[in-house]
């Protein structure tokens, strides 16, 4: 499922993002997801839950995949 989001500002938490599409049910959940292994930014596995995701990058989560502009 492919997701698409402009954010305003010049980068979105990465735990926050995951939250705010509903990807995860909560920033908890966002933050355990991110801490297991199963979030990539731009096709690299991170564990930073407060990676700072800014336009032109991808995040991937199982079939959910985002593309920020």
């Amino acid at each position: 499922m492919d997701h698409s989001l402009k954010i305003e500002k010049e980068y979105i938490e990465l735990y926050k993002l995951l939250k705010l599409l509903g990807i995860s049910e909560s920033g908890a959940r966002a933050k355990i997801n991110i801490e297991e292994g199963l979030v990539s930014v731009d096709n690299q596995e991170e564990f930073r839950k407060r990676c700072k995701i800014r336009p032109g990058q991808t995040v991937q989560m199982g079939e959910h995949k985002i593309t920020i502009s």
